[in-house]
């Protein structure tokens, strides 16, 4: 495992460059959002989707989100986004949302058991960019292990993951620190499934459909 520093311009372009490296290889990177850190993986690479599941001790069950550099990839990764993804994602991304839509059917890849769903966000980070803008889309989870508080630190995701991971790129403490928040965009109507960083509130002040959800969606900081 290596540690960038990516406070310092040299150190930044290097620990990028491995990253890229080390992803196009299965391995596994910890790279800052601006929200926690994430794990990531080569999102069309299913032995580095299953490595980066292991290392957080999660099943397939839990397949990861993916992170985008552009908001034009989603319509790439999807397929029948309903008009509200498309003014959320307008007012909302780069930012702290993540929007479930019906996967593109063609794609080769195996992120777990999204029963043909995937997860997208777009992060607003710019370190974060420049590594998706170099590798494509990465399967993006937050760094820690399952059930256990998601890193705000490259520390604290070392301590998790040690040498299970292969470069780490440090950028100092999360920005936000507060998980995004997720909308299933797959039914008949778009629904909160965790409130995170972004409000009902500001959601409702864009599109209208969101109305009380029958249950309740999780809050607080749980794991991406």
């Amino acid at each position: 495992m290596t540690v960038y520093d990516c406070s310092s311009a040299d150190t930044r372009a290097e620990g990028l460059a491995e990253a890229g490296r080390a992803l196009s290889r299965g391995g596994l990177v910890v790279m800052p959002t601006d929200t926690v850190y994430g794990i990531a993986a080569n999102a069309f690479d299913p032995g580095a989707v299953a490595a980066l599941l292991a290392a957080k001790q999660r099943h397939r069950s839990q397949p990861p989100p993916v992170l985008v550099p552009t908001a034009q990839t989603l319509a790439a990764l999807t397929v029948n986004v309903p008009g509200v993804v498309d003014r959320l994602i307008a007012e909302l991304w780069p930012g702290p949302l993540t929007v479930i839509c019906h996967a593109q059917p063609t794609l080769a890849w195996d992120l777990g058991d999204t029963h043909g769903t995937v997860a997208l966000r777009m992060p607003d980070h710019q370190l974060a960019l420049e590594l998706l803008s170099t590798t494509g889309p990465l399967a993006v989870s937050s760094a820690n292990i399952s059930h256990q508080p998601a890193a705000t630190t490259v520390l604290e995701a070392a301590t998790a993951f040690g040498a299970a991971v292969a470069v780490y790129l440090d950028d100092g403490p999360s920005p936000g620190g507060v998980a995004s928040t997720i909308v299933d965009a797959t039914g008949p109507r778009p629904r909160i499934v965790r409130e995170g960083a972004v409000s009902r509130e500001t959601l409702a002040a864009i599109a209208p459909e969101f109305t009380e959800d029958e249950e309740p969606p999780e809050k607080g900081v749980a794991a991406e």
